[in-house]
């Protein structure tokens, strides 16, 4: 008796359906059983190799023959051709879906890793019905090599294939913030900046879910990457003469789209883009090691390198000079229309009540060497007179001996400099090389409110502070500062509002202020609302410090303030500009004189066609406008 009961017999087409079933299961995981037989290859079943032989039938009585080492493999390869619990001979048709969608799995992400573009405005399904020559020239190589290199290169393949596909996705999100990609040698440590934003931005335990999740990604990554890429070399190697001829025929119609120029809506069919991408991060490279000798030689080059002390900021001698850099405060918030009435409305009304309180302005543009973020880079390109692209030139410029704007305005030896910096949370030890005879960092304004996301000290607070610290004290030397209003940094949610200025206190009345601001995850689900709480922060880092200068300026106030840079791509929308508006404000017209041969705008609001400069040209054309001869702005720079 089998058990089978009557009326269960099986018909002949179910029992031939199972039979194809299992030789299916059998043909494809024969994965294991394709791994023995290319090892056996290995030991000398290639061509010209020394065939096994076998003892004659008749050899007569001998030594026991030694078990077959294969023998003991059997059972793993039953397993691998059954699966477990044998699931593969009981369903067939299942066993043959997984083997067929595991496949199709397979080839789409080898497929993705090559034709995946590396900026999320070209992920469009165009992108992805494309021919890679990479792909066609990896199937060559794996046909033609032997059983064991061709499984060190298809794992080997699988790996680079992954990292390939991290570096891109790299690429995206440096190209949403930096506009650029992501530099091989240099951008390292931004990585850490981004882990810092994220732990400002959404807390200690977003920040632990956001790096667990990224390390758990990478590792899957490589390791789905790798076992595809394996899965069709075995499969390739199975059914090598198919597996060549498709590959000749790929290789035909690539070479014939290059010919003819095909295109899929503006997309070229036949692509090597991997391998340009590639060589465009070898040249990257090379770039960056020439370009570390262009610039030693740029900062040897200072045209106040010998000037005598007394000869330094003549025009300036008695007068409390600010320096203040507005963050993300570019030009898109002039010019863009979504933003342009609001904040022409707000600059307009910032120069009405700085003519009421007797303070003249004048209005222009600089290039900044950023965009998105990097506000360090473009700081130090202001105050250095050098073009700080990039973290190895901003290393090399911190540990030389170049002056800076503020370590002139030290060595003329009439003022006492000091930052105001509530963006440093931990040691800055380039601080030291601007310059300044005092920082105060987020640790030492005597705030004791909340961050504002990753802002830390709202800025009518860091100008209170200043107040307080430094400007306000009785019989003090001039004073030259340079201030960091953070709170229009990215990613503008929730944003402190102003308040009366006596009602600051420690800084505790701002955690009302703070429930009652936006949420970020809300803020940042359009662009249109991005671009809407970003207008508001620059506007309220503009009022913060503009009624700071109505509140406490006087004869003796020289505000110079900028933006460092451009915000992130989600608020330009596309435009390339690098610009950012800057301003000179005093209530001393002899101040204002001295730069009326600039051509810059009268008032907050530079004119369209107002002059734009390099950044790196503002430190030298401002210390010729106040030196001895004054006004002299000489010849423009390559940048200007």
């Amino acid at each position: 008796m089998d058990g089978t009961a009557p009326g269960d017999e099986p018909s002949a087409g179910t029992e031939k359906a199972e039979a194809a079933g299992a030789e299916e299961a059998q043909a494809d995981d024969g994965d294991a059983a394709g791994t023995a037989r290319e090892a056996r290859d290995d030991q000398g079943g290639e061509p010209g190799g020394d065939a096994p032989t076998d003892p004659a039938p008749d050899a007569g009585p001998g030594p026991a023959p030694e078990a077959d080492p294969e023998s003991a493999d059997a059972p793993s390869a039953a397993v691998a051709r059954e699966g477990w619990f044998g699931w593969r001979s009981r369903w067939p048709r299942a066993s043959r879906g997984v083997t067929v969608g595991t496949t199709v799995l397979a080839g789409a992400l080898v497929l993705f890793a090559l034709l995946v573009p590396n900026r999320v405005e070209r992920l469009t399904p165009e992108a992805f019905l494309r021919i890679p020559a990479e792909g066609i020239l990896l199937a060559a190589l794996l046909l033609v090599l032997p059983p064991r290199p061709r499984r060190i290169t298809a794992v080997v393949t699988g790996v680079l294939l992954g990292l390939l596909t991290v570096l891109k996705f790299l690429d995206m999100g440096f190209y949403q913030v930096l506009a650029r990609p992501f530099d091989l040698v240099l951008d390292w440590i931004l990585l850490d900046d981004a882990t810092d934003f994220v732990r400002e931005s959404f807390g200690r335990g977003g920040q632990i879910l956001a790096v667990a999740g990224v390390l758990v990604l990478f590792v899957l990554l490589l390791l789905l990457m790798t076992l595809a890429t394996a899965r069709l070399t075995r499969l390739m190697a199975r059914h090598r003469p198919v597996a060549a001829r498709t590959t000749l025929v790929l290789c035909v119609v690539w070479i014939t789209c290059v010919t003819l120029g095909v295109q899929v809506s503006g997309v070229p069919v036949a692509t090597k883009g991997t391998t340009e991408m590639l060589g465009n991060r070898v040249e990257q490279v090379r770039a960056g090691i020439r370009d570390a000798r262009v610039f030693k030689k740029e900062a040897a080059v200072d045209a106040f390198a010998d000037t005598p002390p007394d000869q330094l900021l003549t025009g300036l001698r008695g007068k409390d000079v600010l320096f203040t850099f507005i963050e993300s405060y570019g030009r898109t918030a002039i010019d863009h229309p979504e933003m342009a009435a609001e904040t022409d409305a707000a600059l307009t009304e910032g120069t009405r009540r700085l003519d009421a309180a007797g303070f003249g302005s004048r209005s222009g543009w600089l290039k900044s060497p950023v965009t998105g973020a990097g506000s360090w880079l473009a700081h130090s390109t202001f105050l250095s007179g050098l073009w700080i692209k990039n973290q190895q030139r901003y290393r090399s410029l911190t540990t030389s001996d170049r002056m800076t704007l503020t370590s002139y305005f030290r060595r003329a030896g009439d003022w006492r400099t000091v930052g105001i910096v509530p963006g440093v949370r931990r040691a800055w030890p380039e601080g030291k090389f601007f310059g300044l005879d005092h920082i105060y960092d987020s640790e030492h304004l005597g705030y004791h409110g909340p961050y504002f996301s990753w802002t830390p000290v709202p800025d009518q607070f860091s100008m209170e502070a200043f107040e307080r610290l430094e400007h306000g004290k009785e019989d003090r030397p001039p004073i030259m500062a340079e201030i960091i209003l953070a709170s229009s940094h990215n990613p503008w949610s929730p944003i402190a509002r102003m308040i009366d200025w006596e009602d600051l206190g420690d800084g505790s009345v701002f955690h009302r202020i703070k429930e009652e601001g936006t949420d970020p995850k809300e803020v940042w689900k359009s662009p249109e609302s991005i671009r809407t709480e970003y207008r508001r922060a620059v506007e309220y880092s503009l009022r913060s410090l503009i009624e700071w200068i109505e509140r406490y300026g006087d004869e003796d106030t020289v505000v110079v303030f900028l933006g460092d840079h451009q915000p992130v791509p989600a608020v330009v929308d596309g435009s390339p500009s690098k610009e950012v508006p800057v301003t000179v404000v005093a209530r001393d017209k002899k101040v204002l004189d001295r730069i009326d041969d600039w051509g810059w705008t009268d008032g907050l609001k530079p004119a369209p066609d107002a002059p734009s400069w390099g950044m790196d040209r503002f430190r030298d054309r401002f210390m010729t406008a106040y030196g001895p001869d004054g006004g002299t702005a000489g010849p423009p720079g390559p940048r200007d």
